[in-house]
């Protein structure tokens, strides 16, 4: 096994990726020297860039790092880049990202986040808690936590690592607390079935350290966990759970509730963090910082002074006439919770929803779980399907999606149209942007034209 004490020199191919980029940023702030490819210049490339990381956008011999002690990919690399291959060739040291991740956090306290969704801001929100907490946190998040700005916290006793089931990459974690938020069919292209995505996850569930501790939502199949190790349920308001919240209340986007736990309840506990899906992540958090020592006090304080992540539930505009909202959700159930948080928090407001499906696979797996979200909007724009690492599938579009919604308000429209769309509407009140592909970049343009629309601005206040 490679010793990460003796790599001095690191090639990352895919690196302005979430995932590759927040492990960058920790080999480099460890004196490591750092170089990597990726296909197109983003704002996450040129911050990395800012940080003193060299990174080329052209697949070429000519433009690696023939001197790496290692090269680190990510499965989106396609198998004939002309980089990848060169270093397969020629004997170098490669590892996936999952191997690193595993490599880093297991020489920690590893505090490994899994679930089908909700893992970013679960994991947010716990480095934020234990950060709260005084604790000496490295944290590996899948989202910019807004709080800090970015996807790595630096640090060297405890790690939060996101443990991804895609790839069954999370299998290389072995954590002394696991938390699994959901167990929901996705991925179908690596794993066929629901019964395969449970088997991998009871596997995941066997990584936890002897006398460690699993932490799982109230939904998770009794039939995965590992009952070997110390086990807690949580939920929203399940009170079968070890930990839940009672007496939510819901005013001017401010929650205020109770956390009840196996030794007591945290009073007046206050958020501000949009949909009560996410005060179920903190719940979560809250039981995972509980059980590592942070005090009921600094949680109290953590969970008010958490301000989010970047494109989960983030957002950009709110005043008496309008509100946008932009989000990472991808998958159906993903989909039912920022749309029934938009209609929890802004009752009575007519909602247009523009989404933009991500792979072709995930398309015609859950066209009729899309269509049935969906159709909970009051109004629908729907972009191209956003392809990813997959080539097309005959006969999958957005138009088997859009077949299936049933409100009367719907377009299929492209990414260029959105805006043109939106400038010819009367009735524009509550805008949500959902998806997991480029549909990111278009969110300023909205919020600008959304800004010149309103007679007054009133930002979102932390404060």
């Amino acid at each position: 096994m490679i010793n990460l004490k003796n790599i001095q020199r690191i090639y990352f191919l895919g690196i302005g990726g979430i995932g590759m980029s927040a492990l960058a940023r920790y080999f480099n702030l460890h004196g490591k020297t750092i170089t990597g490819y990726d296909k197109t210049p983003t704002a996450l490339t040129e911050a990395l860039q800012k940080e003193g990381i060299n990174i080329t956008f052209t697949d070429s011999i000519d433009t690696l790092d023939k001197n790496a002690d290692l090269v680190i990919y990510t499965p989106a690399i396609p198998r004939d880049h002309l980089q990848l291959n060169w270093y397969m060739e020629n004997d170098y040291a490669l590892l996936k990202r999952s191997q690193v991740l595993g490599l880093v956090s297991n020489q920690m306290f590893n505090i490994s986040i899994a679930g089908s969704h909700g893992k970013t801001s679960v994991s947010s929100i716990t480095a934020h808690l234990l950060k709260s907490g005084h604790k000496d946190v490295a944290a590996f998040l899948g989202g910019i936590s807004i709080n800090f700005n970015s996807n790595f916290i630096n640090g060297n006793e405890y790690a939060v690592a996101e443990a991804d089931e895609f790839d069954r990459s999370f299998l290389y974690l072995e954590p002394n607390i696991a938390l699994i938020t959901s167990v929901d069919t996705d991925h179908l292209d690596i794993y066929g079935n629901l019964e395969a995505i449970e088997k991998s996850f009871k596997e995941f569930c066997k990584k936890v350290r002897d006398k460690g501790t699993l932490i799982t939502n109230i939904s998770v199949p009794d039939k995965i966990l590992n009952t070997s190790v110390k086990n807690y349920r949580y939920s929203l308001s399940d009170s079968t759970a070890d930990f839940y919240t009672k007496d939510i209340q819901i005013n001017n986007g401010e929650y205020t509730f109770d956390l009840v736990h196996p030794r007591g309840t945290i009073k007046e506990m206050k958020s501000y963090y949009g949909g009560k899906h996410n005060i179920e992540n903190a719940v979560g958090a809250a039981a995972i910082a509980l059980e590592t020592g942070v005090s009921v006090q600094d949680i109290k304080n953590g969970i008010a002074t958490f301000k989010g992540v970047k494109r989960r539930f983030e957002t950009h505009v709110r005043n008496e006439k309008m509100v946008y909202i932009d989000d990472y959700a991808h998958h159906p159930r993903e989909l039912d919770a920022a749309i029934s948080a938009a209609k929890e928090l802004y009752p009575g407001r007519k909602l247009t929803v523009i989404f933009q499906p991500h792979l072709f696979s995930r398309t015609r797996d859950l066209a009729e779980e899309f269509a049935a979200s969906l159709s909970k909007a009051d109004e629908l724009i729907l972009l191209d399907i956003y392809p990813a690492r997959e080539k097309p599938i005959e006969g999958i579009t957005s138009k088997i999606i859009l077949d299936r919604v049933t409100i009367a308000e719907k377009t299929l429209a492209t990414k260029e149209e959105v805006i043109s769309i939106l400038e010819k509407k009367n009735d524009i009140n509550i805008v949500l942007t959902v998806g997991a592909g480029d549909i990111d970049n278009i969110v300023n343009t909205i919020k600008e034209l959304l800004i010149k629309r309103s007679d007054t601005i009133q930002q979102i206040s932390y404060n």
